[in-house]
């Protein structure tokens, strides 16, 4: 079995810096580059796309709020689906511009954040998402969480979708992300963090909380680079996999 790990990346701004996006990309296999909006600037973008392509990383758009100062994970009310379309798009168009400067393509999209929760509940938001891929390019891979609306958008427009799961956040009962403010939303100790994803892929479920299951198809692992254990956290999750047979490689269509 092949499996894709993949980290939200490129998320400093000017001198301040948010992770460690080298070490990171020694252990992931795919990056999600912020576009501007809830990180990120032009020029931590450009250095993001070139050290993945240095690593022979996968690179793709982490479109989000424009929020710098909430980081995109507050979540901004009374926007119409055609505005979320439009600066999706605007963001994806971005990263695709640098990324053909650093000479090393875009493969997929996936939204940040607090857009990221509300596409995951919202069918209009989730076609807006979509549609806002397709035009940019309509190759593009839609990088989505299972059983939400996102991957049940890119079904309905013909996109080719794959899906994650969080090595280090917990699920609620509607298996969206529970909310960051709740205690133990965030998987801190990188041990507890393995064994989570570990019995999500041998289940071949999503496990909430409560002990609700979702069976679903399971492509890729995020873990979070803004985590201060993120680095430890992927070395440790890559051996365990790897030590289980599977393959730690970026997400291919079929």
């Amino acid at each position: 079995m092949n499996i894709d790990i993949n980290a939200d990346l490129g998320e400093s701004f000017g001198p301040w810096i948010m992770g460690d996006d080298a070490a990171m990309m020694d252990v992931i296999t795919t990056a999600n580059v912020a576009c501007g909006f809830h990180a990120g600037d032009p020029s931590i973008m450009r250095k993001t796309v070139e050290i993945a392509r240095a690593k022979s990383v996968a690179v793709g758009a982490h479109p989000g709020f424009a929020d710098l100062a909430g980081f995109g994970r507050r979540r901004l009310p009374g926007m119409s689906a055609a505005e979320v379309e439009t600066m999706t798009a605007y963001q994806i168009g971005a990263l695709q511009a640098i990324a053909t400067l650093a000479g090393h393509p875009i493969t997929h999209v996936k939204t940040h954040g607090a857009l990221g929760n509300i596409c995951a509940e919202d069918e209009s938001w989730a076609l807006a998402i979509g549609r806002a891929i397709k035009a940019a390019d309509p190759n593009l891979l839609f990088l989505v969480m299972p059983g939400m609306q996102t991957e049940r958008a890119a079904d309905k427009l013909g996109l080719t979708s794959f899906r994650e799961i969080y090595a280090d956040r917990t699920y609620d009962d509607s298996f969206n992300l529970t909310d960051r403010a709740k205690p133990g939303a965030v998987i801190h100790d990188p041990d507890r963090a393995a064994e989570h994803v570990l019995r999500m892929l041998n289940e071949r479920a999503l496990i909430s909380t409560s002990g609700k299951r979702l069976e679903v198809g399971i492509d890729s692992i995020c873990v979070h680079g803004d985590n201060p254990a993120s680095v430890s956290l992927a070395r440790l999750l890559r051996a365990k996999l790897e030590s289980q047979g599977l393959t730690v490689t970026p997400f291919q269509r079929a």
